[in-house]
């Protein structure tokens, strides 16, 4: 097998999901031997040829010059030298601004998509954009040769909506095995004295509901994401710039640093409404959060009763009250054991090339 990955800012991950997978799943790739090259932004610190045996090539990013329109640039840029390397199958990741060069994609490539969340109902988006991201949609549904969704919630939205068929192949996670109390110190953080909030600080997280609900918390709140990078994020900071229980950390990659922050945390805020299976909550999960997650389908489709839910800030202000984590030890473990049976990157790894050798 020869691979392509695109549709990512590339690896190793300095953006969100789609970048730990590409990065997880193509070094998985060249482990097993299999020729694989995944497609870096030129905007990427990471600069060299290969990563772990991975091939990188890197594209003309100019979106810290055109903005969004950048992106779509990028995209074109990574399907045009794609049609230079004789790839079996190339592996696009989502749909937002590659799927209108779909037929610029090499025939001779199975193109398989991962069509991620409904990003068309996204809030951040505007009446215009929201139209655009639907219409991207269908372009990828329609002309990918082979679909994967990560939830059942998106298989079934394909099947509904365009008649397309698709392989449902969730997100991954490893189980966090190895705390290190020591990382707290840096942040002048205390062992299930806090609570956690890791998200991009986009309206659909609903950030500024966590916020308004533990506002008034004894509890310290730690928010981790790029604040000065969107408007909403400028405007809780400087909302809460003297609420003394939330602190803004901005965005962290260190991965052993995160997996700790969770991990010794009270309670792990989980805002996310839009989307498949994310990757966030799957990594909550396997460093032994309680998690108080948005009341959505997609959420409750994963955690079940092992986790508490909100809708709006009076329901987070109630779940605080007289919290106890020892009371959800069950749950905890419960999430845990799902991480291993379920989402453990082995798993996900081994279901996406096995299904990649199954269409080729």
């Amino acid at each position: 097998m020869k691979i392509g990955i695109i549709g990512s800012r590339g690896i190793p991950n300095h953006h969100g999901g789609f970048e730990q997978f590409a990065e997880y799943f193509s070094v998985f790739l060249a482990q097993q031997n299999i020729d694989v090259t995944v497609y870096n932004s030129s905007l990427h610190p990471y600069k060299k040829k290969t990563y772990k045996n991975v091939k990188i090539v890197t594209c003309d990013d100019p979106e810290d010059r055109l903005g969004a329109a950048g992106q779509f640039i990028y995209d074109l840029k990574c399907i045009l030298d794609s049609r230079q390397r004789n790839f079996d199958i190339i592996l696009q990741l989502g749909y937002t601004s590659n799927s209108i060069w779909y037929k610029l994609l090499p025939k001779a490539s199975i193109i398989v998509t991962n069509m991620d969340g409904l990003e068309w109902k996204r809030t951040k988006y505007k009446a215009i954009t929201k139209r655009f991201l639907k219409y991207a949609e269908k372009l990828a549904a329609l002309h990918s040769d082979y679909l994967i969704s990560d939830s059942e919630g998106i298989k079934q939205y394909l099947i509904d909506t365009y008649q397309k068929s698709s392989k449902f192949i969730a997100y991954g996670a490893h189980v966090f095995e190895n705390p290190d109390l020591e990382v707290l110190s840096k942040y002048n953080l205390k062992a299930n004295e806090y609570n956690i909030v890791i998200a991009r600080i986009e309206p659909e997280n609903n950030i500024d509901t966590i916020l308004d609900g533990v506002k008034d918390d004894t509890y310290k709140t730690i928010v981790i994401g790029d604040v000065a990078k969107t408007k909403l994020g400028r405007a809780l900071s400087e909302t809460y710039k003297n609420h003394k229980n939330i602190k803004f950390l901005g965005a962290i990659y260190n991965t052993n640093v995160l997996n700790n922050l969770r991990h010794f945390s009270r309670i792990y805020f989980h805002g996310h409404s839009v989307g498949g299976t994310n990757p966030s909550l799957l990594e909550a999960m396997a460093c032994s959060c309680m998690i108080v997650a948005n009341n959505n389908p997609f959420n409750k489709s994963i955690l079940q009763q092992n986790a508490l839910y909100f809708s709006s800030a009076h329901e987070i202000k109630t779940h605080i009250q007289d919290f106890n984590k020892t009371d959800w030890k069950d749950a905890i473990h419960k999430n845990v054991q799902k991480i291993k049976s379920i989402y453990s990157w082995e798993i996900i790894n081994t279901s996406y090339i096995n299904f990649f050798k199954d269409i080729l």
